[in-house]
């Protein structure tokens, strides 16, 4: 029996990974090079403008790319608002009150539709955006496959079952990174997008008060302003990287080995499991980080696109044509 269940799962794993590629196939770093061919410079130059008003929406620009990914597939889902037959993923647990950069991705459709009206999806513009936004921010470049359209639909309960916690153990963090067609190594290398952004004390303040993997002067600092009961201070923020915020570089692996990690998922990655070694590598090799960072969002950004006539290309990024 426990043979034909690994069978199964073997196959499973193959039949995703089949349909993954033959997507991402679809998809090509030139795409609208004759459609849109000023699609990048618009983009950069909206996503500066909004990163000089707030160097904290470079981070947030790059998380919507990675929970619009990770639920169903890379397709501008997470941008679709609530409407009376449709409940969308703005709602979920890891996005409600968290979730931001809404209006910045509406006025970057905006340039894009002037320059190429009905051309470009609003899944592509996540795409370009959160690679404007690392490099912006000092991290690295890489060219970015286009061609994904967007949905039509939107899913709550998918929103909540597939993001993952930030309460998430390490092997619950392998295990859905597996799923979607992400190794270990991908894990570690883009959990380290943790190196900007900020986090709300309701999200790490288990951490801070209940955990013994942590370093007890960072616990007492973060505790100034997330204090222990629930209900209190609940929004109140603090950054992911206590050492350079608005930077994107490799300090958020430093902080793992000096057990600083602000949320429980960060400090899974360095905790004596199987991500250790290469926690450790990135922290003395922002390099090595860097280029594997850039590779790992390209893998990201390959998880079931629709291409050719699946979806569509909307025209307003919070509802569908």
């Amino acid at each position: 029996m426990a043979t034909f269940s690994s069978f199964k799962a073997a196959i499973t794993l193959a039949m995703l990974l089949v349909l993954v590629t033959t997507s991402s196939a679809q998809l090509s770093t030139d795409f609208y090079s004759k459609s849109c061919p000023n699609l990048f410079e618009t983009v950069r130059s909206a996503v500066h403008s909004a990163i000089q008003k707030e160097a904290r929406m470079g981070a947030s620009l790059l998380r919507l790319f990675f929970h619009d990914c990770f639920v169903n597939g890379c397709d501008g889902s997470i941008l679709l608002d609530d409407t009376s037959s449709m409940r969308g993923e703005k709602g979920a647990t890891p996005n409600r009150n968290s979730a931001r950069g809404f209006d910045v991705v509406d006025d970057i459709k905006s340039a894009v539709e002037k320059a190429c009206p009905g051309v470009v999806s609003c899944a592509d513009i996540l795409a370009v955006t959160a690679r404007d936004s690392v490099s912006i921010l000092g991290g690295p470049s890489w060219n970015v496959k286009l061609g994904r359209r967007d949905a039509k639909t939107t899913s709550l309960s998918a929103a909540n079952n597939g993001i993952p916690q930030p309460t998430t153990n390490l092997n619950g963090l392998i295990s859905r990174f597996n799923a979607l067609g992400l190794s270990s190594k991908d894990l570690v290398a883009l959990s380290g997008s943790h190196t900007i952004g900020q986090a709300r004390c309701t999200s790490f303040r288990a951490r801070i008060y209940n955990e013994s993997n942590i370093d007890t002067s960072f616990a007492r600092t973060r505790q100034g302003n997330c204090p222990r009961a629930r209900g209190s201070g609940d929004n109140n923020l603090a950054p992911l990287d206590i050492q350079s915020p608005t930077s994107f570089d490799n300090n958020y692996f430093k902080n793992l080995v000096d057990r600083r990690g602000l949320l429980h998922s960060d400090q899974q990655l360095f905790s004596g499991g199987s991500t250790d070694s290469a926690v450790k590598a990135y922290s003395n090799s922002p390099g090595s980080f860097a280029s594997d960072f850039a590779a790992a969002m390209i893998r990201m950004g390959d998880i079931s696109p629709l291409t050719g006539s699946n979806g569509e290309i909307r025209k307003n990024c919070r509802r569908k044509n």
